[in-house]
C-alpha cells in the first residue's frame, strides 16, 4: 500500500490549493479515504473522509463549508480542496485509509498559508 500527496505549497489567506493523494497495491474504490493535518507542536487532527460506494463526506467543523474533499476511482486518487485558507490552516496534510486492521499514512504535503 502506498499513499503519495501532492499539491502543497506557499499561499495567501484567502487562497486556494488542491491537495492530491495517489494511492497504490489496494482496490482503491473499496475504502473510505481521510485526510488529516498537522500544525507545528500539535497533534494530528482529522480533517475530511469520502466513504467508498456512495462516496458520502464529513468534515472537521472547522473546515466546514471551506474545504471539499472527493475521490477519483478510475485515477485511484483523492483530493483536498481548499478554499479561503487561513494562516491556521498551516499544517502538514496527510492522506489516510485504513485496510483490515493496519492504518496507512502518506509522507504528507506541507500547506503555508501567509502573507
Amino acid at each position: 500500500v502506498q499513499l503519495v500527496e501532492s499539491g502543497g505549497g506557499l499561499v495567501q489567506p484567502g487562497g486556494s490549493l488542491r491537495l492530491s493523494c495517489a494511492a497504490s497495491g489496494f482496490t482503491f474504490s473499496r475504502y473510505a479515504m481521510k485526510w488529516y493535518r498537522q500544525a507545528p507542536g500539535k497533534e494530528r487532527d482529522f480533517v475530511a473522509v469520502i466513504s467508498n460506494g456512495s462516496g458520502s463526506t464529513n468534515y472537521a467543523d472547522i473546515v466546514k463549508g471551506r474545504f471539499t474533499i472527493s475521490r477519483d476511482n478510475a485515477k485511484n486518487t483523492v483530493y483536498l480542496q481548499m478554499n479561503s485558507l487561513k494562516p491556521e490552516d498551516t499544517a502538514v496534510y496527510y492522506c489516510y485509509t485504513k485496510l483490515y486492521f493496519n492504518n496507512y499514512w502518506g509522507q504528507g504535503t506541507q500547506v503555508t498559508v501567509s502573507s
